[in-house]
């Protein structure tokens, strides 16, 4: 079981365009399919539902690496794609954003109707979730997302999120049905976004006598309001920075990546041959496929596999991007037709990754990498959200976004 944190989550501007979102949905569903081949499609529920793990997904496939479009875009972008072979991975993607959350019930017994599930029960967990989220957790946060992303079993994940328009911040509530053992207590896996501030939790299992007391709650204010536990916040700024990170894990991926140190292991020949930035989105991607439950409480760290439409930590590289996905999906296509060699030589690639890490890193190398990379991508066609880099402009304008959004008191 992969355990879920809280983190907080700012509201960004720029659309994600065409070329983006196209490369997510490819690099998307090519780890979701590798990680039912390796571990089963129960797996992907349990990933799914840590909040950590969502955030580091959304990053190594290009969204920013705060973001809470996370949750519209890749989910949105993987419904279309997984639920279109659900018949053969056993997993659907059912409800969305705004209007299209509406029908999530009826898309869930659609669903249970076809896998003889029991569907009334299923669409009762559905509602309870949202209602709690939007009900007993009163947080300030209004729901405008729900996502259930049901088995041909039975077993669930849902992911919802609130929006509070005064903060500019939002909010992602996860379910997972093995853990929920009561929908009156403690029933989350993870609730993303909540920071530092009190809320009132009404399924918190302290709230014991707080919900025996719902009708003097109504009238006056209760003297103890639950404070969340594991807070952790995404700051309000665009940047990433050395804290953000995990520094050794980082410098083992580069060391392995643009130090050739992965010529040094016959095992991993099928990778001798592959460019230095295609190298570390394989490595990253491979992470979030093969990696265990600490991995994940650093998710700006997997930004750097292929970059941010935002231009941070610096800008998309399609080059890098599309051959990733090229081999990712190729890796999963051989391993269908019972050849497991690539598929096993990107868990060993995540396993040197992690041997690696144990050789420290140096003391300071962040800028130089983002301006090693900015550098790049200004002579070899890098991508923002604004559309191809242009030298000069392009990360000046980036550079605005901070104080613009957030103020120059927020850029730390």
């Amino acid at each position: 079981m992969i355990s879920a944190g809280s983190i907080g989550m700012p509201l960004h501007f720029g659309k994600v365009p065409n070329f983006l979102s196209e490369r997510m949905g490819e690099m998307g569903d090519a780890i979701i399919e590798s990680i039912v081949d390796n571990y089963g499609k129960s797996e992907v529920l349990t990933r799914m539902s840590d909040p950590n793990w969502l955030q580091a997904f959304g990053a190594v496939t290009g969204m920013h690496w705060n973001s809470s479009g996370v949750t519209a875009v890749l989910l949105g972008g993987l419904k279309r794609r997984l639920n279109r072979k659900a018949h053969e991975l056993g997993l659907y993607i059912l409800g969305g954003k705004g209007k299209a959350a509406y029908g999530t019930e009826k898309q869930i017994n659609r669903v249970a109707e076809r896998h003889s599930l029991p569907g009334t029960e299923l669409a009762k967990s559905s509602r309870l979730t949202r209602r709690i989220d939007n009900n007993a957790v009163q947080d300030g946060f209004d729901l405008y997302q729900q996502y259930f992303i049901v088995s041909d079993e039975g077993e669930w994940t849902a992911i919802t999120q609130g929006m509070n328009k005064g903060s500019r911040r939002a909010r992602r509530y996860h379910w997972h049905s093995p853990t929920v053992r009561s929908f009156g207590e403690s029933p989350h896996s993870g609730i993303m976004g909540i920071e530092n501030q009190k809320v009132l939790n009404l399924v918190d299992p302290d709230a014991e006598d707080l919900r025996k007391n719902m009708v003097d709650l109504t009238k006056e204010k209760p003297s103890e309001i639950v404070k969340a536990v594991r807070a952790a916040d995404l700051p309000n700024r665009h940047d990433v920075k050395k804290d953000d990170i995990n520094m050794s894990r980082l410098a083992s991926v580069l060391d392995l990546a643009y130090n050739r140190e992965i010529e040094n292991f016959e095992d991993l020949v099928d990778f001798h041959g592959v460019g230095p930035r295609t190298l570390k989105a394989l490595a990253m991607a491979s992470e979030v496929i093969h990696g265990d439950s600490t991995r994940f409480d650093d998710p700006a760290r997997f930004s750097f596999a292929v970059g941010g439409k935002d231009g941070r930590p610096h800008p998309i590289d399609t080059k890098a991007f599309d051959e990733t996905v090229e081999m990712l999906i190729k890796s999963v296509d051989k391993s269908k037709l019972g050849d497991d060699d690539k598929s096993s030589a990107l868990k060993r690639l995540h396993n040197m990754a992690v041997k690696g890490e144990t050789k420290g890193s140096p003391i300071e190398f962040l800028q130089d990498l983002i301006d090693y990379e900015w550098r790049h991508a200004e002579s070899s066609g890098g991508k923002t959200f604004m559309g191809n880099v242009v030298k000069g402009i392009t990360r000046k304008l980036m550079d605005t976004q901070n104080p613009l959004l957030y103020g120059k008191s927020n850029d730390k």
